[in-house]
């Protein structure tokens, strides 16, 4: 078996040169790229950053990384730290937002090609550079070292502005992540190719799909997985499957029957996984998906396997109490702060130290001076059987209100086929007053084919909310 091998600790000599570390589609169909060519591509992205040192990019400190093949990612984010650079990440790429993080001069590596009136500025195609001949300088044996403390890994994430929100990071907590990992699950991880669905932009698909098959020595696909089709062509292998919540939905959802997989194993993380949805995961895939518990500003806190129960059990290198409010606050070596992080999320935590998530803190909104949970709100429009996915929002004119945008299932589409809106409005309004107080319930209501999400799966709440024509709320809590 490889032995394990962090991004900060590789020479040019930690594996054979014909050692595969990627695969295009699937591992029998090829193409592949090895060690050598990683060796390659680096070095051809260090003597075009060294450069432009002297060129355009004169003392560029800071290089906003956006780059969709996980090929291309893993050369230039390792070029840039040999290189002692900002590695900035984000996986929105919209002009305005972008804007915003480039307002300090960053240069921008990616490997698409943005049409001018975008006006995204100068954009360095690292396809391109890898292609242009004789631009290896020197020895690329000659590995530069990589400082893992000295790395600064700023991830931006929009937060509940929609803004650009920085979170500082440092490799040295990613491979503190990816080695307590490969400690409790390697040996699964070694049996297997693995494949993503996840963003390398967030630190989820950064650290699972990217650093982590990197640092065990395992065959990663290529190109992320975008459709649920896709896992129809992995045949033949055991394939490790990094991905979110939505995406399994998506693909239960389908997926007709069971797919010819061999020993799948399946973690997933960023965002809520159903006992429902696993258990038809498990149904269609062969495998009860494993969830971690975690955030940019955390890394991994807990798992489960929701066969098992709805409790998380705390990772062993984790610490957890509850603040004042019933918030969770964590202690781990992924978290600089001596002090801990205060998370968002409420919960209990048992006598045994697992512990059940009750929701956010920003999810318990007054409506007529009455406390309402979100997602309890939410959790009861699925139980009607006729929602596929529901997000409530919190709204303010003159006053406090909530409202909800659905996506129907079949059974749903079925029973309110030819129906008016504001009949259905009326069913689903009298369906909550079994459980809620008339004045506390839904003031409008949408009907999607789907919910707006992001690349996490995560649903995008400002999107939603600009469906009904109001700001969000400012009164959260209380």
């Amino acid at each position: 078996m490889p032995r394990a091998l962090p991004l900060s600790q590789f020479s040019a000599s930690s594996r054979p040169p014909d050692t595969i570390l990627c695969y295009h589609d699937t591992w029998q169909a090829g193409p592949y790229k090895t060690w050598r060519d990683f060796l390659e591509d680096t070095a051809r992205l260090r003597t075009f950053i060294a450069a432009e040192d002297g060129g355009h990019y004169h003392g560029c400190e800071k290089w906003l990384l956006h780059i969709e093949d996980c090929w291309y990612f893993l050369a230039a984010l390792t070029a840039l730290l040999q290189c002692k650079k900002q590695v900035l990440l984000t996986a929105n790429v919209s002009p305005a937002y972008v804007a915003e993080i480039r307002e300090q001069g960053a240069a921008f590596l990616s490997d698409q090609v943005f049409p001018p009136e975008q006006g995204m500025g100068e954009v360095l195609h690292v396809p391109t550079l890898l292609n242009v001949p004789d631009t290896i300088a020197g020895d690329m044996d000659a590995v530069p070292p990589i400082n893992a403390d000295e790395t600064v890994i700023m991830m931006y994430t929009s937060g509940t502005t929609g803004r650009p929100k920085a979170v500082r990071q440092r490799l040295t907590e990613f491979e503190i992540d990816n080695r307590f990992i490969l400690s409790k699950w390697g040996d699964e991880f070694l049996k297997r190719k693995l494949c993503s669905t996840v963003s390398q932009h967030h630190i989820y698909g950064l650290l699972f799909s990217i650093l982590l098959p990197f640092t065990a020595g395992v065959p990663f696909r290529r190109r992320r997985i975008e459709y649920p089709e896709s896992f129809e062509t992995l045949t033949g292998e055991s394939y490790m499957i990094i991905t979110v919540p939505a995406f399994l939905k998506r693909s239960v959802e389908a997926v007709p029957g069971r797919l010819p997989l061999r020993e799948p194993w399946i973690f997933t993380s960023g965002g809520v996984l159903t006992p429902e949805i696993a258990q038809k995961t498990d149904a269609v895939f062969g495998f009860w998906p494993l969830e971690v518990y975690g955030s940019t500003e955390t890394s991994g806190i807990a798992y489960r396997q929701s066969k098992n129960g709805l409790e998380w059990t705390p990772f062993d290198n984790a610490e957890i109490r509850l603040n004042d409010t019933g918030c969770l606050v964590i202690r781990s070596p992924y978290i600089k702060d001596l002090d801990g992080f205060t998370t968002g999320d409420l919960a209990d935590i048992l006598p045994d130290g697992r512990f059940i998530l009750k929701g956010r803190a920003d999810s318990i909104v007054k409506i007529e001076e009455k406390r309402i949970s979100l997602p309890e709100m939410e959790s009861r429009i699925l139980q009607s059987g006729l929602v596929a996915d529901v997000c409530v929002v919190a709204l303010e004119d003159r006053r406090q209100y909530l409202a909800a945008a659905l996506a129907l299932n079949g059974a749903g589409m079925a029973t309110f086929q030819d129906w008016e809106k504001h009949r259905i409005n009326r069913y689903f309004t009298e369906y909550l007053m079994q459980f809620f107080e008339h004045t506390v319930l839904p003031k409008k209501w949408r009907y999607l084919d789907a919910l707006p999400l992001d690349a996490q799966g995560k649903k995008k709440k400002l999107e939603i909310q600009a469906l009904f024509g109001a700001p969000p709320s400012a009164e959260i809590g209380g």
